[in-house]
């Protein structure tokens, strides 16, 4: 990944940033370790960005996921290695091969994490919360990823969104990720998740279910009560 403008711009200013003159040295190296123009490359993918749907994991480990659209996987059109983790899989969760992903049932909502609570998830899940209010029988929580992000997040009016919408506004930390403190499942709930585990207990419960997908698709399914297509909410 080249460093480029914007990544110098964001550590710009940053509390363990370089200051002064030493951040304008320290970018000049940064810039120095980009890729020279016209380098010719062995393989080369480029992927279409807007035909690419939301993904939302089915199974106990974030490999086992389909598109929004998409139905789960039978264990039997898997390499044979694979059958038993498969079949686990389906047996913990409660899914039948074939069965469409969307629609599923949740019963917790969990935006936050040091993977998806920056300040850009909280915008995103923030329009899709001004869409609607927290289904009457879900449990939903905004963690920000840090206090900086709680601080600038907060600025921005985003907690009154959330709050006004039926979330739950908690303050920076791990919470619901791997099931910190008393942010955990209970029993078999079903859990929308910007996390990035979904292991069995991985969210404080032994029996409890983990669907993980973006900020976006948590608010989503958070106001529809299920896994929906946060596509359809703001188109």
């Amino acid at each position: 990944m080249n460093p480029d403008a914007t990544t110098i711009d964001y550590l710009r200013g940053r509390p363990h940033a370089p200051s002064s003159g030493a951040f304008d040295r320290a970018s000049a190296r940064w810039k120095s370790v980009a890729t020279e123009p016209g380098a010719s490359f062995d393989d080369v993918k480029r992927i279409d960005g807007a035909a690419l749907e939301p993904v939302v994991t089915w199974g106990i480990n974030p490999e086992m996921s389909v598109g929004v659209t998409k139905t789960i996987p039978s264990p039997d059109v898997q390499p044979e290695a694979e059958r038993p983790t498969f079949r686990e899989a389906l047996a913990h969760m409660g899914f039948q091969a074939g069965q469409a992903i969307k629609g599923a049932k949740i019963d917790v909502a969990f935006v936050g994490s040091c993977t998806n609570g920056r300040l850009s998830d909280l915008r995103i899940a923030a329009e899709v919360a001004k869409k609607g209010k927290v289904a009457s029988h879900v449990r939903a929580l905004i963690v920000p990823g840090s206090q900086q992000v709680a601080k600038a997040a907060e600025a921005e009016g985003l907690h009154e969104i959330f709050q006004a919408a039926g979330f739950q506004w908690r303050k920076a930390g791990c919470s619901m990720c791997l099931g910190m403190n008393d942010d955990k499942l209970k029993g078999r709930e079903m859990s929308a998740s910007s996390s990035n585990r979904n292991f069995i207990g991985r969210q404080g419960s032994p029996t409890g279910r983990t669907l993980l997908m973006s900020p976006a698709m948590v608010a989503a399914a958070a106001i529809t009560g299920a896994v929906t297509d946060v596509r359809e909410i703001l188109k």
